[in-house]
């Protein structure tokens, strides 16, 4: 089977791959957990040296690899860059902290010893999406392999220059070989992936269909899964709000990577007090943005990365606007053989519609009226997803009330755009998901937390 990247900015083909047989799958599974057999005896000191090697080809290869998103699934280059930074970043950070994350646990009991070890627990699956085609596999990569565990990338299929780019800067960092894999595979062939008897776990960021179809498949044959899946994240703004701030914030986190993010903001949720005032501000700020070029460093909204995903946008913006939405900005599809959608705000965005209901996984804004403080945190959690959130208020100690008590999402921010940190738990509740990635949390996920009893 044949696999092409196209790019998303005028259509052309850039970049032909072959995909793998079932038989080269087989194979390359087997050498896995080869490879697995020795990585897991290795030192914490051994795996730390080569998670700072690997940072430092990340970095070394930087404006390479940004460019190879920019044309893959049209990435700004500027976000381009600072992703893969972050992905040195967190190798780094687990590098430094993994041997203390892992380190044996004692607990008094009436034994002469007793004791908590964390152990690796084989090779694990990662099926993982395009949007943040280098981080989301990085953020898995990290913790897996400090934890000495081994790892088989099934990436998607429309940046498979960046999933054959990621195991070459494996290799480069002095990795023994084979401990992680890329396999150019269609979807139809994760079930056969999951069912061979060397992968002990799966780990998946994408849709919430995916996502239901991976649980389901794993379950069956008991197998451990972590999910980070759809998000419909609600940004609350309250009456006391620092409006000006506020609309910058959210701007800049719905326009995240184009629109194409899980944690982007997507329903805006203003009382009905400051609508007015916040929705001239936030006009205002998504007009100054610009789109264009990926490659151009001025560019602050490429394309989306596939002309079937912006045209599955532009069909909720106009279920929307049927159903009484008003769009004020945007909302005409551009010309040419291409993937851009324009920055679009919709108003008067009401339950029962797409903008409501639904993801808007690209650069549409959606603006929901609340009529006072508890009704808009009502609003914030009617929703299937529950990935991130955030509140804008004055009063600090009530944002943190409100994020700590009342959204339902696994990650609430106060007064601040919502974001993945390698040092913090990463993932959410309801259909956005189950389980956690990064920090301490992330990396005991997919350890054997084992009791040991000594008498």
């Amino acid at each position: 089977m044949d696999i092409y990247a196209i790019n998303p900015a005028n259509g052309k083909p850039i970049g032909h791959y072959i995909a793998h047989t079932n038989k080269q799958v087989k194979q390359n599974i087997k050498e896995t957990h080869a490879a697995w057999l020795k990585w897991k005896e290795t030192s914490f000191a051994e795996r730390s040296y080569h998670l700072v090697s690997m940072a430092k080809v990340l970095l070394s290869q930087r404006d390479e690899l940004a460019r190879l998103m920019a044309l893959e699934m049209g990435k700004p280059i500027k976000q381009g860059i600072a992703e893969i930074e972050k992905c040195a970043a967190v190798c780094e950070y687990f590098a430094k902290n993994a041997a203390g994350f892992l380190k044996d646990q004692p607990i008094k009991t009436e034994a002469s010893k007793s004791f908590v070890a964390f152990q690796s627990i084989g090779v694990v699956l990662a099926i993982m999406p395009w949007n943040f085609p280098f981080w989301q596999v990085f953020r898995f990569l990290a913790p897996a392999l400090a934890a000495g565990n081994c790892g088989i990338l099934k990436h998607a299929s429309n940046v498979p220059g960046c999933a054959v780019a990621i195991q070459k800067i494996v290799e480069e960092a002095g990795f023994p070989e084979n401990v992680f894999q890329t396999v150019l595979v269609g979807s139809n062939k994760v079930d056969k992936i999951i069912e061979n008897p060397l992968i002990k776990a799966v780990t998946l960021t994408g849709s919430t269909a995916a996502g239901k179809k991976v649980a389901q498949k794993a379950g069956s044959l008991i197998k451990k899964t972590v999910l980070e899946l759809g998000g419909s994240d609600a940004y609350v703004i309250l009456e006391d709000a620092d409006l000006e701030t506020a609309a910058e914030i959210c701007v800049n986190s719905r326009l995240i990577n184009s629109g194409q993010s899980c944690i982007a903001a997507k329903r805006f949720i203003v009382v009905k007090a400051v609508e007015k005032e916040f929705t001239k501000l936030f006009l205002e700020k998504m007009k100054s943005k610009i789109m264009g070029d990926p490659l151009d460093e001025a560019t602050d909204i490429g394309p989306q990365a596939r002309v079937d995903l912006r045209d599955e946008l532009h069909r909720q913006v106009k279920q929307s606007v049927k159903k009484g939405a008003q769009c004020i900005l945007g909302g005409e599809l551009p010309k040419g053989d291409n993937a851009f959608y324009p920055p679009t705000v919709l108003t008067n965005v009401k339950k029962g519609m797409a903008a409501y209901n639904e993801e808007l996984f690209g650069p549409v804004a959606a603006i929901i009226s609340a009529k006072d403080e508890a009704d808009a945190i009502r609003i914030a959690n009617d929703s299937i997803y529950g990935l991130g959130g955030a509140i804008f208020t004055n009063d600090k100690n009530k944002g943190e009330l409100i994020a700590t008590t009342q959204l339902e999402a696994g990650s609430c921010f106060v007064n601040a755009l919502v974001k993945s940190d390698p040092r913090l738990p990463f993932g959410g509740i309801k259909q956005s998901g189950y389980g956690r990635e990064l920090g301490m949390f992330g990396i005991h996920e997919f350890v054997n937390i084992k009791t040991v009893w000594v008498n």
